[in-house]
């Protein structure tokens, strides 16, 4: 689905099924040089039962124009812009990595336009190393090859995997790479820097009221869970899950992954 968002165009997966802003919405929010696809195992189900799916591609990202934006505050004016254009009064978020902080900036805004979050491969302050953000800055393959790297439990698939012969590693740093020659004015570095500089995760952490579930991934090196205590105790009602999978859970364990969100999303309050 194609929406005009602050007169740019806008792509949306929403999962097979066409939009109907009177059913439940879940928008799913994609991390640093990613797009809607990452969660392509889990959006997909949502859709065919019974819930409104916006998988979103941030700007500059995807099939949605650029630029890229700089901030965290930004994506998620932008994000409170497309829910508006689409109609949407009030959704559950699910938002991976960066979009896990836009998740978070958005129910902050705009609280009442939230129902759930769903926050995966998350932590806060979400710094970067000084050497990453340089590498993403002048040597982006070589950024790649290591978030790609440090991203995944292990070379070994995993059971989970949804088929024979399906590479998490090299479809996740196919994923990055395509994203690199979409948009080449240092997407990496730019999204980087947003998640870096964001400064108001514990005013956001402490101010949410709505349901909030925590996925983590138990071998995460990005985001690991010992790192995430701040936002945890800020948020004491949230309900933890831990998966045996990296920052990469959506493709590692996806089952397990869709298992703790459509549960989430299913609960009654």
């Amino acid at each position: 689905m194609i929406l005009n968002v602050q007169g740019k165009q806008a792509y949306c997966y929403t999962g097979g099924k066409a939009f109907d802003a009177s059913r439940p919405t879940v928008a799913f929010i994609h991390g640093a040089q990613n797009d809607h696809s990452v969660f392509a195992l889990q959006t997909r189900y949502f859709a065919h039962h019974g819930f409104n799916v916006l998988a979103v591609n941030l700007p500059g990202h995807g099939r949605s124009e650029g630029p890229a934006l700089a901030s965290v505050p930004d994506m998620a004016d932008w994000l409170l812009a497309l829910l508006d254009t689409a109609g949407v009064a009030q959704a559950m978020l699910a938002g991976h990595s960066m979009g896990s902080l836009i998740a978070l900036e958005v129910s902050y805004k705009a609280p009442e336009m939230v129902s759930r979050l769903a926050l995966l491969g998350t932590t806060y302050p979400m710094k970067v190393a000084d050497a990453l953000l340089e590498t993403s800055k002048n040597h982006e393959p070589v950024a790649i090859d290591m978030v790609n790297i440090w991203s995944h439990s292990s070379m070994a698939q995993k059971p989970s995997c949804p088929g024979p012969g399906f590479y998490t590693m090299g479809g996740a740093q196919r994923l990055m790479q395509r994203m690199s020659a979409i948009n080449p004015e240092q997407l990496f570095y730019t999204d980087f820097s947003a998640c870096n500089a964001y400064a108001n995760g514990q005013a956001a952490a402490e101010a949410v009221r709505c349901p909030v579930l925590f996925v983590f991934g138990v071998k995460d090196m990005m985001t690991p869970p010992r790192s995430t205590t701040l936002l945890t105790t800020a948020m004491p009602h949230g309900k933890i899950v831990q998966v045996d999978a990296g920052h990469s859970m959506m493709q590692e364990q996806p089952d397990a992954v869709l298992d703790a969100l459509f549960t989430f999303a299913s609960a009654t309050k």
